[in-house]
């Protein structure tokens, strides 16, 4: 299944291709800091840190047009500043590690 569409990216970039590597770069060096932290913050139930996490992952879920991730992203960041449903919190990193790394596995097939 493919989790990302570059249209977006090569849209903003305006087919640079330095550009959009740098970008793909990017995402692939950032994805698991992003991991490591939403885990982390979920395990010590930082609550506000993870929504804050969770606003930092979504820009770059979006740039790589992984729309539905990044709206998922917003639902946690929303839910974690009013503190409900905390039992979906675990489901939403979940969901967020396992897209990521498949989408970088297709970011590194693309070079």
């Amino acid at each position: 299944m493919a989790y990302i569409d570059l249209k977006y990216l090569n849209s903003m970039a305006g087919g640079d291709e330095e550009i959009i590597h740098e970008m793909i770069d990017l995402f692939i060096a950032q994805v698991p800091e992003f991991i490591t932290n939403l885990n982390r913050y979920l395990q010590i139930e930082d609550y506000i840190a993870l929504g804050n996490e969770a606003h930092k992952a979504k820009s770059s879920v979006l740039i790589m047009g992984m729309n539905e991730l990044a709206k998922d992203l917003k639902t946690l960041q929303s839910i974690t500043i009013s503190g409900t449903d905390k039992e979906t919190y675990p489901d939403y990193v979940k969901k967020f590690e396992l897209q990521c790394l498949s989408a970088v596995e297709e970011l590194k097939n693309l070079k």
